[in-house]
């Protein structure tokens, strides 16, 4: 598959390569940065089990079956457009993190917006 704004890269756990993302995902993850018109800097992605337990990720995280991101943001600004572009093609399962500056997207049906 090929995607206008990421690489394939972007997406592996750090710490063994695994990269089993949904394509439909990605396919959505392209469209609304497209929609953005504003960087998405991927900071977490696909994770092994492993990758999961140490970085304190939920036991059924969506990150391990390659259905959830994390996307960095700089200020509020940011943040609106990457909110307005997910929602718009359709992502809306997503927990925004303010000390931590990125935002939780994954594939989870139905509306569901938090807070870190």
């Amino acid at each position: 598959m090929t995607l206008r704004y990421f690489r394939p890269d972007e997406f592996a756990c750090p710490c063994c390569g695994k990269n089993n993302m949904d394509p439909d995902f990605l396919r959505q993850l392209d469209a609304a940065r497209d929609w953005a018109g504003v960087p998405f800097r991927i900071t977490s992605a696909c994770r092994c089990a492993e990758h999961n337990a140490a970085v304190g990720g939920e036991s059924k995280s969506r990150h391990m079956a390659g259905q959830a991101v994390d996307i960095a943001f700089t200020d509020q600004a940011m943040l609106g457009r990457i909110i307005a572009a997910l929602l718009r093609v359709g992502l809306t399962s997503m927990a925004a993190s303010k000390p931590k500056n990125f935002i939780h997207v994954d594939t989870y049906k139905g509306f569901w917006f938090g807070l870190y």
